[in-house]
């Protein structure tokens, strides 16, 4: 984890707003939204997916494909 995130729940990782704050006015945020985001988040990759994506890779797959490059011309 980085210096900067914060979790206020778990696997809910969130930039600490403090480094916003110059920027953008913060706002309270309710914790009820942000776990509403969070119980949404699949189903809004799911629409994207649908309209945007030709393919889906899952994270390992990519993984996988990297830990494969070895930087020989062969490869």
């Amino acid at each position: 984890m980085s210096d900067v995130a914060l979790t206020t729940f778990e696997h809910v990782f969130e930039v600490d707003p403090r480094l916003m704050q110059r920027w953008v006015l913060q706002q309270t945020f309710p914790n009820w939204d942000t776990l509403r985001i969070m119980n949404a988040r699949h189903d809004h990759l799911d629409w994207m997916h649908r309209h945007f994506a030709d393919k889906v890779l899952s994270g390992s797959e990519l993984l996988a494909e990297v830990d494969g490059e070895d930087g020989s011309p062969d490869s």
